[in-house]
C-alpha cells in the first residue's frame, strides 16, 4: 500500500520535468548564413572568373584582384555597380537589395571589345514575418506543467474514491 503511493508521488514530483518543452531553435537561413561571391580576373587577364555567378538577394558580390598587370573596373551595364576606375588592385563589394532579384551583365570597361564581361544572377529571398514575441519560461511550462499534474491529481483521486467504496 505504501509503495504504490511513494511512486504515485514520485511521478508527480517528476511529471513537470519530464514534460518541459525545449526550444530547439529555428534552422532556416537567415542573410547572414551566406558567404561572399568572389570574382577575380583570370591568368589571361581578359575574363572575369567565374564568368557567371548565381547569388541571393542580401549576399554580398565581391571583386577582387591584386597586382594584375594591367588595370580592370567591373561596371554593371545600367549603372546598377561600378568599381571605379580601372585598377591593378580592387576590392569592391556590392550587396543586391530585397526587390532586386533578376540578371545583370557587367564589363570591364577597357576590355569590353575583347569581350571581358561577366553575368550575375541575383535570386529572390523570401522574407519571413518577424518570429513572434518570446514568452517567459515560466508561461512556456505552464501548461506542460498543469496538463500531466491535473491527469495525475484525477486519477489519483479517482483511486482514493474506489477504495472508499469498497
Amino acid at each position: 500500500m505504501v509503495r504504490p503511493l511513494l511512486v504515485t508521488i514520485l511521478f508527480c514530483l517528476l511529471a513537470p520535468i519530464i514534460t518541459v518543452n525545449g526550444d530547439f531553435g529555428n534552422d532556416s537561413l537567415s542573410t547572414s548564413d551566406f558567404e561572399p561571391v568572389i570574382v577575380t580576373v583570370d591568368s589571361t587577364n581578359f575574363r572575369f572568373t567565374p564568368s557567371e555567378v548565381t547569388i541571393y538577394e542580401t549576399q554580398e558580390l565581391r571583386f577582387f584582384w591584386n597586382d594584375e598587370i594591367i588595370g580592370h573596373n567591373a561596371v554593371e551595364e545600367n549603372g546598377i555597380f561600378d568599381s571605379g576606375n580601372p585598377e591593378t588592385n580592387v576590392d569592391y563589394s556590392f550587396t543586391f537589395e530585397v526587390g532586386t532579384n533578376g540578371t545583370y551583365t557587367y564589363i570591364c570597361e577597357p576590355h569590353e571589345l575583347m569581350g571581358m564581361e561577366g553575368i550575375v544572377i541575383v535570386k529572390p529571398i523570401i522574407v519571413e514575418s518577424p518570429p513572434p514575441p518570446v514568452q517567459e519560461e515560466s508561461e512556456k511550462s505552464l501548461p506542460n506543467f498543469l496538463f500531466p499534474s491535473t491527469l495525475l491529481i484525477l486519477i489519483f483521486t479517482s483511486k482514493i474514491n474506489l477504495r472508499k467504496l469498497l
